[in-house]
């Protein structure tokens, strides 16, 4: 090879792993920004919920954040939102888990889970064997058939 194109390959596969390494970055990036997102609709949610509670004295029924979801701020990060609130009794503690909704990412830096909002208001990312594990001890035999049957429809 000639110094010329001894060059112009060289240039060319550091032009080539520069973009490959930028668009790599743009994707992770992306999706710590999706789940920074998803995280704050919750707050929002929570809030919502807060407001609720205070003027009434328990947490909203299903039918409730079905009205308000898509006037509620970052309410397109919420996705597959599960609403437990017909699960919950007077009587749950309070890091019981409210709602939650899975955030799957491709990403080898940015893992999925779930974003969750606890009885408590506090809003959490939790991984998804540790949620699953904790989601198991709190649902009732009843949920787990509800949920069953929404899957199958």
């Amino acid at each position: 090879m000639k110094k010329r194109q001894k060059s112009m390959l060289i240039e060319f596969i550091v032009v080539v792993t520069i973009t490959t390494l930028a668009v790599l970055a743009m994707i992770n990036f992306k999706d710590y920004i999706n789940k920074s997102e998803a995280t704050k609709s919750f707050y929002n949610l929570s809030s919502v919920i807060k407001n609720y509670k205070e003027k009434y004295g328990s947490i909203p029924p299903e039918s409730y954040l079905q009205q308000i979801r898509d006037d509620l701020q970052g309410s397109l990060r919420l996705g597959g939102l599960q609403y437990r609130s017909r699960w919950i009794d007077f009587d749950s503690p309070p890091d019981t888990i409210l709602a939650y909704t899975e955030r799957n990412y491709r990403s080898p830096f940015v893992n999925s889970g779930y974003v969750v909002l606890k009885l408590n208001g506090q809003v959490q990312w939790i991984e998804k064997k540790e949620f699953e594990q904790i989601l198991a001890t709190q649902q009732k035999p009843q949920e787990i058939e509800s949920l069953k049957k929404e899957t199958f429809r």
